[in-house]
This record gives C-alpha cells, sequence and structure tokens, in this order.
C-alpha cells in the first residue's frame, strides 16, 4: 500500500514503481512495530536487548523524551506494559500526535523551538528530577528530539536560542555541528537528561536519524556522554561566519563555559550514566533495506550503495544523476531494470529566499542533470514526511521535469539558484507529499532506471 498522495507528473506507471519501493521502506521503520521488535514483556520480566529488568522491583515506571516519532513509541510502550506504566510526557512536532492513555503527547514547535515545546520540558524536566533510585525511566528518543525537547540555561532566552537556530540551519553546518551547539545551551541535551534523572534507572530507546546513527548526535544525545565541548562549540559559530549574529547572552555562556566558569556536560565514565542503557530500534539502514528488498520482489536489479551520504544536497546531487547515466549507458554497476538505493542527510546553504527542502533541491538539482533522459527517475525522500518548512516530503523527478516546467512558464536553474525548489516541483506534479509519517530516519535517494518498452 502506498504512503503517498500521488504526484500528478509525468513516469505512470512506473512513478508507481518508484512509489511502492519507497513506501516500502518507511513501513519497515515504522517506530511502534520497532519498540515491539525491540522489547518484550514476560511477566514481570522486561527484556531489552540482553538486558532484563524486573519491573517488580520498581516502584514507578516513567516515560520521557522527544521527537517525530515519539506518538507511536509511547503508544507502543503503553500496549506492552499497560497498567505498570505510572506517566509520562513525549514532546512531538505540531501535528504528529497520536491516542495514548497514560503518557501525555505534548505538541511543540520544530526544526525552530517554541514556547510550547519549553512547557512540555520543563514538565519533563519536573518529572525527572523527582525520580528515585527505586523508579525505571523510559526515554523514547527520535529524530527532531533536539528542537522539541529545548530547556536553555539560566540567562538564555527561548528567543535567543530560536535565532541561533535559524542561523545555524540556513548556514550549511551539518548536524553534528549544529547540535554541538544546542548541548551547550541546553539543561537536557548532551547527557543531561540522564543527570536529571539519576538515580533512577534509564533505558532509552531510539529512532536514529543521523548519518551512522551516533549515540551523543541524535536528537543531541540526552541520555548518553557529550565528547564536545564549549570550546568546540564555539568554533562552530566561527566556522559558518555566525560570529557577528550570535546573540549576546549565547555569546557571553559560551565563553565563560569556555573558561570553566559553566559546567560542561557530563562525560564517559560520569556516575549519571552507570544505571542507563540505550538501544538504537531504528534507523536508515533499515528502511534502505527494505527498498532494496522491494525492488527486487518487483523484479528490478537492486543494489544499496551507502547510507553515509552528506555535503551539500545540489552537488550530491550531481552523483546521483551520474550514477543513473552509467547505468543507462553501460548497465553499471547494475543492468536496468534497476534500482539504486542510497541514505544519508544533506545541508543546503540558503542563498535565496525561495521555498523548498534539501530534498526538494536535490530531486530539482538532479532533473536539470538528466534532462531529456528517458528510463530514468530519480527520487529524495525525507522519512519524516516533512522536507524543510514545507508540506512535502521531497520530490520524484524524471528525464522531463525540467520541460514540464518550461511549459508551465517555470525555469528550473532560475529556481535552484534562489532555492525554490517547492513551487516549480508542485506545478509539474513531482513533489513526494506523504504527511505527517511518525518516524524518521534521515533521507532516503534512491535512482531508477527502466528498460526500454517495458513498465519495468
Amino acid at each position: 500500500m502506498s504512503r503517498f498522495i500521488k504526484p500528478a507528473g509525468g513516469l505512470d506507471p512506473r512513478r508507481d514503481v518508484a512509489l511502492d519501493v519507497l513506501s516500502a521502506a518507511l513501513d519497515a521503520v515504522d517506530p511502534a512495530a520497532a519498540i515491539r521488535r525491540a522489547v518484550a514483556l514476560e511477566g514481570d520480566t522486561l527484556q531489552i536487548a540482553g538486558r532484563r529488568y524486573d519491573l517488580s522491583r520498581y516502584a514507578r515506571v516513567l516515560v520521557a523524551g522527544g521527537g517525530k516519532a515519539g506518538a507511536p513509541m509511547a503508544a507502543a510502550i503503553e500496549d506492552l506494559l499497560g497498567d505498570r506504566v505510572t506517566g509520562g510526557i513525549v514532546n512531538v512536532k505540531y501535528g504528529y500526535t497520536g491516542p495514548t492513555r497514560r503518557i501525555a503527547i505534548h505538541e511543540a514547535g520544530h526544526p525552530v523551538p517554541d514556547e510550547a515545546g519549553v512547557a512540555g520540558t520543563q514538565r519533563m524536566a519536573a518529572m525527572l528530577r523527582d525520580a528515585g533510585a527505586d523508579d525505571l525511566v523510559v526515554c523514547l528518543i527520535s529524530g527532531g528530539g533536539s528542537a522539541l525537547m529545548t530547556l536553555p540555561v539560566e540567562g538564555v532566552s527561548l528567543e535567543d536560542v530560536q535565532d541561533l537556530t535559524n542561523d545555524l540551519l540556513r548556514s550549511g553546518a551539518p548536524i553534528q555541528a549544529i547540535n554541538t551547539v544546542r548541548k551547550h545551551l541546553s539543561q537536557v541535551k548532551g547527557g543531561q537528561l540522564a543527570r536529571l534523572a539519576h538515580p533512577a534507572t534509564v533505558v532509552a530507546l531510539i529512532v536514529s536519524d543521523v548519518v551512522g546513527s551516533p549515540l551523543d548526535a541524535i536528537a543531541s544525545g540526552p541520555t548518553v556522554p557529550d565528547p564536545t565541548t564549549f570550546e568546540e562549540a564555539r568554533e562552530v559559530i566561527r566556522q559558518y561566519g555566525l560570529t557577528d549574529r550570535v546573540p549576546d547572552a549565547i555569546r557571553r555562556y559560551l565563553d565563560e563555559g569556555a573558561a570553566g566558569r559553566q559546567p560542561e556536560t557530563p562525560k564517559a565514565g560520569a556516575d549519571v550514566f552507570e544505571r542507563v542503557q540505550t538501544v538504537i530500534v531504528a534507523d536508515n539502514a533499515k528502511a534502505a533495506g527494505a527498498a532494496v528488498s522491494r525492488a527486487h520482489a518487483l523484479g528490478m536489479n537492486a543494489l544499496l550503495l551507502s547510507t553515509f551520504v552528506e555535503g551539500e544536497a545540489r552537488e550530491v546531487a550531481q552523483v546521483i544523476a551520474a550514477l543513473a547515466k552509467e547505468v543507462r549507458a553501460t548497465g553499471q554497476p547494475i543492468a536496468p531494470p534497476a534500482c539504486l538505493i542510497l541514505g544519508g542527510e544533506t545541508t543546503v546553504t540558503v542563498r535565496g529566499d525561495g521555498k523548498g527542502g534539501r530534498n526538494q533541491e536535490l530531486a530539482l538539482a538532479a532533473a536539470l542533470s538528466i534532462a531529456g533522459l528517458d528510463r530514468i527517475a530519480i527520487a529524495a525522500l525525507a522519512t519524516d514526511g516533512s522536507d524543510g518548512p514545507t508540506d512535502s516530503a521531497g520530490g520524484l523527478v524524471d528525464g522531463t521535469t525540467v520541460a514540464r516546467g518550461v511549459q508551465q512558464g517555470l525555469a528550473a536553474r532560475e529556481a535552484l539558484d534562489g532555492n525554490d525548489a517547492y513551487p516549480i516541483l508542485s506545478a509539474v506534479g513531482d513533489l513526494l507529499v506523504t504527511g505527517p509519517t511518525n518516524t524518521n530516519v534521515n533521507d532516503l535517494l534512491a535512482v531508477f532506471v527502466f528498460e526500454a518498452g517495458n513498465i519495468i
């Protein structure tokens, strides 16, 4: 079953093949299913990744967390543990909610944090500060958690954090660099959620949205040691040319931290991590593998090339288009009908004032490279269903995309130069639209090269 509101552009019925493959990838990283695979309950014994927890020994089971996958993760925990769950709160993006009984689902802003996110995180922090050695805290963490779990340090306002977040997102900085800064302006990021919950037992279940799944980078690592420092946070700001734009309160706080006058985030070996288990339950590799399997089932030659794709979106697009051209011309590395799958997360250095996201920008740049070529389709998908500040999940383009834009009076090159991919992809029906998927495992890129004269 397709997870997409069907585009109106070219490539039908081949477009349906592409949507089928991408739908299989999304199904494979359904957060509730991931929880059910990773967590088991036998009597009073909770089993998670080789560890066993005797629930009869705990006074309370509390649930905390944040991210776009939070609602289905919370519902799955409730289904598993029932009335053993004492209560909890999970922050999710607006529209990414779902029914729960004991765990409060609190909607908030993403990618730029807002007052609702702060309010929800304050409630979460108060609950965790009250946790004792005889409590079990289940943390549900997924992509988007950095923005959704926002509680600025004393002396730094939400407005300060919003301004810096906006600048970092537009700078082209990778998520790891952005999170290095955010950890040092927060009371919960960079292992500090574990610090708040100490001495309770903590189990963190993670849906990863970071390339390679480094635990300290996913949602800014609230339950794991933070290897980054105040000085590294200051270096990120310098490296991306934001020194003159940083709010004064943030500059002062980072300077004080680098001088040792503010407490560092907890590091490896800190006692706050002695009773913490952190487990990844879903990631980009699982989604990519499912896409390959579905393409095989549809009769295609399929290959997973990498789940470590990073870089400027329009530059990555040139590489993706080159792969498509190679398969079309030589049958290498696999012959048509072919499906090449890649995963990761690109960035966009915003220079125009247009509308779009990194996947739409990548798709439009790829469309320019394959313009006029038949039998090729390229998809760029944000698995959370939200590519940048738009209602689109990305784009699915082919060799006719640019020409169809011209017919609508729209120039693809001009749109790309203005970071304005959304209007042209929308006009030609090449946007990918899912609505909220309630998961988030980075982006998927899919290259399809079909046989001449056949659907596949």
